[in-house]
């Protein structure tokens, strides 16, 4: 059965907590779950045949919304008049609109079209800049294997993009790719903070004031004037040099003693990275590509000192207050984050450690621009390596899917006001009528900048009822939101995809609104909230504050017999809410035990730019079961899935895993599966790898493999994900026994009906 919520996804790239609201604010306060949606502007639609953009400009509303016309307007064809359902104005259509009529309608006025996107008559951008920072101090073959990625990228830029490259270790050297002589370089002290004048002094960069571009061909390299075409020149020129001095590129010299960690000066190649952009390439589409192989310990942004007996901070550090460098990096790197966001540029960090490499404090820098964050064990793993790779994915026409200096603005009709959003963006600081006084995320706002942007990219925004008073809502009453996303396309052009949709509003008691509820948009969203309120909160509160949220939801939707828990029933449509809640509790997104700072920075910045099906495997995984007598079935998160003569695919989105019971390992250490009369054990091993390779096809970053049996160590990733139905003090019941004092389910369940019937909070 095709669930009609996916379907508008499809269409529109939006899921909606709510697909029918109450007409005033009182009655959606008592609905508990915000009226919010799950937002992904650039939404692949090629399956639809939608992904054609229009070759015109969009018809604006003159009045102070500045709205774009759409389906939901009313038109009069004689007398060329439309009307704005955001401001009510009157507007005169274009005179290339004269001869419409109610039969023969522009697509942008189709009801089909609800998302459009036009291709803007500004003049070409700039080309697009990668910026490469890499850090030399690391392993020969860690080095090697990163050199090797690094020039395999080379040869899948476009051909008329710019390319820098600024390496790091003890010192910071800006590598000059237009001097063919010899290999030469701009060296800066690691250990010293250099201002943005500085850099740029030192680098010989003139100043382009006020945002003005160099003046030259449209789509063409800045001219020699700007002084930065001599770190940063069109790969079709420089590809040669630039290969030479990274395959050149020598471990750093500087000598560390075996008590020590190397001196590496991160933050001032970052600094060096950012004043270097930020003088010639304003709001021009730019990436910094951080590769980093440890802690930050010399300079602005040190995240842990080189002497080895200095540990690295833990969560317990943070709490306690006693970790020493964690506020002054986190507002060195905050300090750099604000200005690459302001200028529209991206910084994507990837990791290649064991030990952390403090993505704890440079977390802002991706939140903020929208930037990749890939953390892998080394720079020479395969999800290094690949996820790296498949960041150059291009379209059916050849271009980069990636989009730069992205902003995105949100209109709604006078019934609803805009609270915020959470996801990686920053404020544009554009105060309109239809903001709203509650604030949830980043809000005060109407307008936000995401600078990066992909197809997958995905926002919550979150929404309020305006109206005060008990109003009958009429019999077509409707609230409009319209989502205006301006990006910088990698071909060069400027475009923009609007999307408006229509909701009905209703009476607080009416069924039409229960029926509407979307349990999986409600889960995200709410997890979205949850994760924000964890950077700032007490991690107990948050979850008291989603105890309390899922007990008010239950006693407003569910049925039952007060103080009788054995009468509460859910509708369909909330039933597996609860278990999205519990397996969020249980979470390593709010959850710190057993993850360090820079994996919970990790996984909170996936999920903050996930859509509804990403988001949801990582609060809830999926579990597949393979056996000899039936065909392959999902199967519940749950230790009693958990049996011997089984193969288990477990997906969290950040690892696929590949579990045999002792019965099938057995049978594999036997080499049953080579004897030609045992092919069906030979298919049984085959089928889980297959189905998991097509797990890897398109997610990103690359999921860690891993294939392990019962009693291995590595099933520890399987066992503290499913629920611990049966533990070690149970007294029987199938599956495998879990060690662990957590609640099961079950008992969660419990408690809930029980607090529910008895109306207490």
């Amino acid at each position: 059965m095709s669930n009609p919520f996916e379907e508008i996804e499809d269409q529109d790239g939006i899921r909606m907590s709510w697909n029918v609201w109450p007409s005033n604010r009182l009655e959606a306060t008592r609905m508990v779950v915000p009226i919010g949606c799950l937002y992904t502007p650039l939404k692949d639609r090629t399956a639809l045949g939608l992904n054609q953009p229009l070759a015109y400009e969009p018809v604006v509303c003159k009045g102070s919304c500045r709205a774009i016309l759409n389906p939901y307007c009313q038109i009069d064809p004689r007398g060329r008049v439309w009307n704005c359902p955001f401001c009510l104005q009157r507007n005169q259509l274009p005179p290339q609109y004269g001869d419409i009529t109610p039969q023969s309608l522009p697509p942008e006025l189709l009801q089909q079209y609800t998302t459009v996107e036009y291709v803007l008559n500004k003049p070409p951008t700039l080309p697009p800049v990668f910026l490469y920072v890499v850090d030399t101090c690391l392993e020969e073959d860690d080095l090697k294997a990163l050199k090797d990625s690094l020039v395999v990228s080379l040869s899948l830029l476009p051909k008329n993009a710019l390319v820098g490259l600024i390496t790091y270790g003890t010192m910071a050297q800006v590598h000059e790719l237009g001097y063919n002589d010899c290999p030469k370089s701009h060296v800066f002290r690691g250990s010293k903070e250099y201002t943005a004048k500085q850099i740029q002094e030192m680098l010989g960069l003139g100043a382009v004031m006020g945002g003005a571009r160099p003046q030259g061909p449209p789509g063409q390299a800045p001219p020699a004037a700007s002084g930065a075409q001599r770190f940063l020149m069109p790969i079709s020129q420089c590809e040669f040099t630039i290969t030479t001095i990274l395959e050149q590129l020598q471990r750093d010299p500087w000598p560390v003693a075996h008590d020590k960690r190397p001196l590496r000066c991160t933050g001032t190649a970052l600094s060096v990275a950012v004043g270097l952009l930020e003088t010639s390439f304003q709001n021009t589409g730019a990436r910094i590509f951080l590769f980093n192989g440890g802690a930050c310990t010399e300079g602005p942004g040190l995240v842990v000192g080189n002497e080895l007996r200095e540990p690295i901070r833990g969560h317990s550090d943070i709490e306690k207050d006693t970790a020493k460098h964690v506020k002054k990096a986190t507002k060195f790197y905050e300090s750099i984050a604000a200005r690459v966001a302001e200028k529209g540029h991206v910084i994507d960090i990837f990791a290649g450690s064991l030990d952390q490499i403090g993505l704890m404090e440079m977390k802002k820098l991706a939140n903020t621009t929208n930037g990749f964050m890939v953390l892998s064990d080394s720079f020479n793993t395969v999800v290094f390596k690949q996820s790296f790779i498949r960041l150059f994915e291009k379209n059916q026409d050849g271009f980069l899917t990636m989009g730069f200096n992205a902003t995105l603005e949100v209109q709604t009709t006078k019934e609803l006001k805009v609270c915020g959003l959470i996801g990686p963006a920053v404020s544009n600081n554009k105060k309109a009528p239809c903001v709203g006084e509650t604030e949830i995320g980043i809000g005060g706002t109407n307008a936000w900048k995401l600078c990066g942007i992909t197809p997958k990219t995905t926002v919550s925004i979150h929404f309020e009822v305006a109206n005060q008073q008990q109003v009958q809502p009429g019999a077509n009453s409707r609230g409009l939101i319209q989502f205006v996303t301006m990006y910088q396309h990698s071909s060069g052009q400027y475009r923009l995809r609007v999307t408006t949709i229509a909701r009905s509003f209703a009476d607080g008691s009416s069924p039409d609104i229960n029926a509407s509820f979307d349990q999986e948009a409600a889960a995200v969203l709410m997890a979205r909230i949850g994760v924000f309120k964890a950077e700032n909160d007490n991690i107990a509160d948050v979850l008291r504050w989603l105890d309390r949220m899922l007990i008010r939801l239950c006693q407003k939707f569910a049925d039952y017999r007060k103080e009788d828990p054995n009468s509460f029933q859910l509708a369909e449509n909330f039933s597996i809410y609860p278990q999205f809640m519990f397996h969020l509790r249980r979470s390593q997104f709010l959850q710190v035990f057993n993850n360090s700072p820079d994996e919970t920075a990790y996984y909170r910045h996936i999920l903050n730019g996930e859509d509804v099906n990403n988001s949801l495997i990582m609060i809830q995984p999926t579990l597949m079961a393979y056996t000899l007598n039936a065909p392959p079935e999902p199967v519940l998160l749950d230790s009693i899935s958990i049996k011997p003569d089984t193969i288990l695919l477990l997906d969290t989105f950040f690892h696929v895993l590949i579990w045999h019971g002792e019965v099938i390992a057995g049978w594999r250490k036997a080499k049953y599966h080579e004897q030609p009369e045992y092919t069906n054990i030979k298919d049984l091993l085959e089928t889980p790898k297959q189905d998991a390779q097509d797990l890897l096809l398109d997610r990103f970053p690359i999921p860690r493999y891993i294939d392990t049996d019962q009693g291995g160590s590595q099933a520890r990733f399987l066992l503290s994900k499913v629920n611990p139905s049966t533990t070690h003090q149970s007294q029987f019941g199938g599956g495998a026994a879990i060690p662990t004092d957590d609640v099961s389910l079950q008992v969660f369940m419990e408690h809930l009906k029980k607090l529910s019937v008895s109306g207490s909070n």
